[in-house]
């Protein structure tokens, strides 16, 4: 049976941005593939094996291995029963499937979502974020998260972080296999010279995509979870109080942490002056807490 739409609200600014980043990181996938294969005639074989494999790999594998890497681990209704309940209350106002629930130990205050659909979804919180919230704070929290899984864009974000994946390992391939050592004035040697530089525009152009959609997301998952509980100021809440405890989070922690912001309800940063905050995977606080003010806002409205 075709699954129905859940009751999260739909969001076609962020179904378009999807589309479009899709587009244009395909566009580029299509012109590294290329200037492969014209570069390296011989071995087109060999290049659509590789490119096909790792993005068979990156789709199938990626939410198991970062999910692995968080610590994620799942526990049953009987091991967490208050974080099992928080879950099934969500499934039925959303009217969708229930995910696969997991606790990481860690304490840094934090929750993501991994998974391709709703039937591989899972949904994981730090012991450290159980610890700190109140129960309406939590549930705002994984709302967001499941809200990710209704909206698609965790595949979505799977999808199209894997052409970074693949232009970074053919620019150190580049790099260490001594392309750039080729003869200048054959123009073999000056195409394969190429291969590194390509590789590293096309890496920076879908990093600055997926950044530029990540942040979207989740200001769109924040509106969905606040209209989908009712209770915004909640997710406020623990929006700034999650925020505020990550100064007091060991520096180590933190750095351990960042490599998976773009997953993380909130970002880790191991400093203030960190670069991350430049091109961070998620929108600023005030950025947040405003959105939500004003949805708490709508929902007064008579």
């Amino acid at each position: 049976m075709t699954r129905t739409r859940s009751r999260y609200a739909p969001d076609h600014g962020l179904t378009t941005r999807m589309v479009t980043t899709m587009f244009l990181i395909g566009l580029l996938y299509v012109i590294l593939v290329g200037v492969l294969l014209a570069v390296l005639r011989g071995a087109w074989p060999i290049i659509l094996i590789f490119t096909g494999g790792l993005f068979i790999a990156q789709f199938w594998f990626s939410d198991r291995i970062a999910a692995f890497s968080m610590g994620a681990r799942e526990v049953t209704p009987e091991e967490a029963p208050e974080l099992h309940g928080t879950i099934d209350r969500i499934c039925a106002l959303a009217d969708m499937p229930k995910p696969r629930v997991a606790i990481a130990r860690s304490d840094v205050p934090n929750a993501f979502a991994t998974g391709r659909g709703e039937k591989t979804a899972l949904v994981c919180a730090t012991t450290g974020l159980l610890r700190r919230l109140e129960p309406e704070e939590l549930e705002g929290v994984l709302a967001h998260e499941m809200s990710h899984v209704a909206h698609r864009d965790v595949a979505v974000m799977t999808i199209a972080s894997f052409l970074g994946v693949l232009a970074g390992i053919v620019t150190r391939v580049a790099l260490w296999g001594g392309f750039s050592r080729s003869r200048s004035n054959d123009p073999v040697g000056i195409a394969i010279m190429l291969i590194p530089l390509i590789s590293a525009v096309v890496y920076c152009l879908s990093f600055l995509l997926t950044r530029l959609l990540s942040r979207y997301r989740e200001l769109s998952a924040d509106r969905a979870a606040a209209l989908l509980t009712g209770r915004p100021s909640a997710l406020a809440s623990a929006l700034t109080k999650v925020s505020g405890q990550m100064a007091r989070i060991p520096t180590e922690d933190l750095r351990k942490a960042e490599p998976y912001n773009a997953f993380y309800f909130v970002p880790a940063f191991s400093s203030k002056e960190s670069l991350s905050r430049l091109l961070s995977s998620h929108p600023t606080l005030e950025q947040r807490l405003d959105q939500l003010a004003r949805v708490s806002a709508e929902l007064a409205r008579p």
